[in-house]
């Protein structure tokens, strides 16, 4: 892509007067037409050493209200940033619907800076590639315009500008030593950035090239990328809502038959490879079994985080099932004898106003443990696949979209060296009904139950087919589903903690 690149484009000062004030007036007001419309914008500004990012940015965003956009400098990882996967950083700074966020540097540090200097292995460099592709396709798929900026300039300008810099002790800083090195060998990292350009040069977020050796025709150009960008996300955007309205309004009309056309639909796909149907749910201990089973493996639990800590592994636990599962009891009897200081427990409930006006996985990923310790989720990610899908939270097609969203999240997890075990709590209907009438008679326990769960008890089957779809479709290698026989409590509690343990038994030897 670079090597096509005309760097020698000039625009007169006189073409720019003239040409400025209007493109910064539609600026301004493309950016609070993407407010109305809740459209969340990025901006990535990547590019060599002194092409001009900073200056710019500042250019940019003269012409934006200052309420509604944020500017993230990315520099090295710190300490804290360093204990996550490396998108971790960049899904917490991701902006709501309506807003903008504009990165001074970016994601793409770690397949080219990064690699430059050896921080990346060449080993790694091809799932970094399918992890950032995957990051950003999500996004855009999710609503939010994502504009890709390579600001470029050759060797020669480059060290005139370094040179231009050093002069002056106010500026002198900007230069660094790993600048000057770059610039040595500007062939080797412009090959790089050449194969990151390529690797990461899709439809949902492309590259444009800024011919940045004439300030004035790259600050134009900037606009004129982004205001283009904005606009025919706008125009897309009414056309969707169009089409949604329309939409709607057709399965109104044919809301009970559609009903059954999802339920008959999904009898015939999985009736012959139902999963949970197949669960021996006569698993039990008695109580003595149970009681010695349990210390025994609370004590090992308390061992092993202590290890994991030390060894700095991450562990992430998702518990999703059916209400009154024993999801809580299995949780309590977990984490009894583990340090509190080194896990979280993630109860996880209707997304909140802020975390609507975020893509679904961004609560999630905020709530990733750093290295050493445990993050156990009380419902999941799974949401997505299961009580919005049912209940017709999202659309067709964002359920659908979302099984490989959730495993390339998953996978992002486990690349970054994670233990992943994800528990499916399975009772049968008659256990869930005496566990709700139990619940119901015993004033100390009624608070356990809602209309919800009532609500959700009507519509077994669909969640029942919904579940077996979703562990088909994302149990992996790296993130496995267990079903849990959990008629009988004293069962399920021990074999959600011998799960637990042997996973991280298992991971502490490979280390």
């Amino acid at each position: 892509m670079l090597e096509k690149i005309d760097l020698n484009t000039k625009m007169s000062k006189q073409e720019y007067s003239e040409s400025l004030p209007k493109i910064e007036a539609e600026l301004g007001r493309l950016q609070r037409e993407c407010k109305d419309l809740d459209i969340p914008v990025m901006i990535v500004f990547e590019g060599f050493g002194a092409s001009g990012k900073g200056l710019q940015i500042g250019k940019l965003i003269h012409s934006m209200d200052p309420r509604g956009f944020e500017v993230h400098t990315i520099k090295n990882e710190t300490e804290e940033e360093r204990m996550h996967p490396f998108l971790w950083r960049f899904w917490i700074k991701t902006p709501e619907k309506g807003k903008i966020a504009v990165f001074d540097g970016s994601w793409y540090r770690k397949v080219w800076v990064d690699r430059f200097e050896k921080r990346t292995r060449e080993k790694e460099l091809k799932d970094d590639f399918a992890s950032i592709n995957a990051f950003e396709q999500q996004l855009s798929e999710g609503g939010t315009l994502i504009i890709k900026l390579f600001l470029d300039i050759d060797q020669d300008e480059q060290e005139k500008r370094f040179k231009k810099l050093e002069k002056k002790k106010e500026t002198q800083w900007r230069v660094t030593q790993g600048d000057k090195e770059r610039n040595v060998k500007y062939d080797e990292y412009a090959l790089m950035a050449e194969e990151m350009l390529f690797c990461t040069d899709t439809d949902y977020a492309p590259w444009t090239i800024i011919e940045a050796t004439d300030r004035r025709f790259a600050t134009t150009k900037i606009y004129m990328t982004v205001i283009q960008a904005m606009q025919e996300q706008i125009r897309r955007q009414k056309e969707n809502s169009a089409l949604l309205e329309k939409t709607n309004k057709i399965v109104e009309e044919v809301c009970e038959e559609k009903e059954v056309q999802i339920a008959q639909y999904a009898e015939n796909r999985f009736s012959e490879v139902s999963i949970l149907s197949k669960t021996d749910l006569s698993c039990s201990y008695t109580k003595e079994e149970y009681k010695q089973k349990l210390d025994k493996l609370q004590r090992k639990a308390e061992r092993l985080h202590g290890e994991l800590y030390r060894k700095r592994i991450p562990v992430v636990i998702g518990f999703e099932g059916w209400d009154a599962a024993g999801k809580g009891g299995a949780i309590k009897r977990l984490t009894e004898k583990m340090d509190p200081r080194g896990y979280v427990v993630n109860p996880t409930a209707s997304p909140n106003e802020v975390e609507k006006a975020h893509h679904y996985l961004w609560r999630f990923w905020k709530a990733m443990p750093k290295d050493g310790h445990v993050a156990i989720f009380d419902r999941t990610w799974y949401g997505r696949v299961m009580v919005e899908r049912i209940e017709g939270f999202c659309t067709e097609e964002e359920w659908k979209r979302a099984y490989k969203e959730i495993n390339d999240m998953e996978k992002d997890l486990a690349n970054a060296g994670a233990v992943i075990l994800k528990f499916w709590m399975h009772i049968d209907k008659e256990e869930q009904k005496r566990r709700f009438c139990e619940r119901m008679e015993n004033p100390e326990k009624r608070w356990k139950i809602t209309d919800e769960d009532l609500r959700n008890r009507e519509k077994w089957d669909l969640y029942e087919h919904a579940a077996d779809e979703m562990i088909m479709r994302t149990s992996t290698a790296y993130a496995p589903w267990v079903i849990v026989e959990g008629n009988d409590k004293y069962y399920a509690r021990i074999k959600v903690l011998k799960t637990v343990t042997d996973a991280i038994e298992k991971r502490l030897k490979e280390r």
